[in-house]
């Protein structure tokens, strides 16, 4: 396998810092385990091309000589997801590893790069500005709250109102499930196809039981990495949570219409609050670390 001229590089990239010749990576100044083998080919050849898009093939080429006989998309594939485990990224929500549909693979956060025999760090740019952002769920950075705008909350407080959330989901699942029938009678009496709301809220209010459980003590026990879990869960968590945002109007005639539309409307913002919440607490003890 050829060297790359980044394996006689550090680099940092956010509150990482990489030792390209030994695979050495620190993060908050801590080292973590060394990255070697293909993980660590992987993300030499994207910092040597930030912020353009590198190909599968690209990787394919630099990892693999011609006459291997590899499953070549599953093995890039495992390397791609060691080298984001490594760097507590993710491909929903990624802040350094950006995946290009059937494409490849981008390098997102800003460098600071240093030769080995040279002194102070130099910032190196991402050599593709005019390139489009993300598409889809990769764009989800832009959209929603960035970790690093985000002021720091103590994981005690981040804990309880995270864990109210849950426990107020869990309220809503119990209820609607509790008085099922007076649901489906008023359904039948407003609707023509009440099963077709009916059915996916009972569907939906059995799964989210034990999610919200599950949530509930990772939360009120302190799970290590629950932030982390959360993200992953997040797309699917909040198409169920934005669903169940209408749940207000199924009580349309002891509330009002006017009341129903104005907690739906705060509910609809709950998802994007507990996914803030967990990152406020994340960034406070990254600061609390750096102290």
């Amino acid at each position: 396998m050829p060297e790359t001229p980044n394996q006689n590089r550090h680099f940092r990239f956010g509150i990482y810092e990489l030792d390209g010749s030994t695979g050495e990576l620190r993060k908050d100044g801590k080292s973590r385990p060394r990255l070697q083998g293909q993980p660590l080919e992987v993300l030499l050849h994207l910092l040597n091309r930030p912020g353009e898009v590198v190909t599968r093939e690209d990787l394919r080429q630099r990892l693999w000589p011609a006459d291997t006989f590899v499953d070549y998309d599953h093995s890039l594939n495992t390397a791609v997801n060691k080298l984001r485990e490594a760097l507590n990224d993710s491909a929903d929500n990624p802040r350094f590893i950006q995946t290009i549909p059937r494409r490849g693979y981008r390098f997102i956060a800003s460098i600071e790069a240093v030769d080995s025999c040279a002194g102070p760090a130099k910032p190196e740019e991402n050599r593709s500005p005019e390139v489009a952002p993300a598409i889809g769920s990769e764009s989800s950075v832009g959209i929603l709250s960035d970790p690093r705008d985000l002021p720091p909350v103590s994981r005690p407080v981040v804990r309880l109102l995270f864990s109210l959330i849950q426990v107020m989901y869990f309220c809503f699942y119990v209820v609607s499930l509790a008085n099922a029938h007076r649901i489906e009678a008023f359904l039948s009496r407003e609707l023509q196809h009440p099963a077709w709301i009916f059915v996916p809220l009972l569907v939906t209010a059995s799964v989210g039981i034990p999610i919200r459980l599950y949530l509930l003590s990772a939360s009120l026990f302190g799970y290590r990495g629950l932030s982390n879990r959360f993200l992953k869960l997040f797309p699917a968590l909040f198409l169920l949570d934005e669903l169940w945002a209408l749940a207000p109007f199924l009580a349309i005639d002891q509330i009002g219409a006017g009341l129903a539309l104005a907690v739906t409307a705060a509910l609809l913002y709950v998802p994007f609050s507990q996914r803030s919440l967990l990152l406020m607490g994340e960034s406070n003890s990254r600061r609390a670390g750096d102290s």
